[in-house]
């Protein structure tokens, strides 16, 4: 087997893919605080973006994005049962509790992976591991 050229990227032998570069552990954390702040703004999509890109790259940065990308799919199927519940008012008062669990779980996950630590999200239905 000959090694690749010095600019080039490694590549699997099954299917001539780049391999992925693993990631320093500064930039896994970094990704992975982003992927749990973009949460609060963006929902699930940040965190599925996250974990279909980098989920390669490195095991904390995996357990970070595949964490959050369930908690925000929870969080979604909350939102869209306290959206139905409107019609009998207990719908916004549902609504207003989710988005207050979001946004609280969302920047303690932030934190907890910005300080190099493992988290995992309270009251989450686990789709993907």
């Amino acid at each position: 087997m000959t090694t690749p050229p010095p600019n080039q990227p490694p590549y699997s032998p099954q299917d001539g893919v780049p391999a992925a570069q693993p990631l320093n552990p500064s930039d896994e954390k970094l990704w992975a605080t982003l992927v749990h702040v973009g949460g609060i703004f963006f929902s699930f999509v940040p965190a599925l973006i996250g974990y279909l890109v980098l989920k390669d790259r490195g095991p904390f940065v995996r357990a970070h994005t595949a964490t959050a990308l369930n908690f925000q799919i929870t969080m979604l199927i909350a939102q869209i049962v306290a959206g139905i519940l409107w019609l009998v008012f207990v719908g916004v008062l549902l609504t207003i509790a989710i988005s207050i669990v979001t946004l609280i779980f969302s920047i303690i996950a932030a934190i907890k992976a910005n300080q190099g630590q493992w988290y995992t999200y309270p009251m989450t239905i686990k789709f993907v591991s």
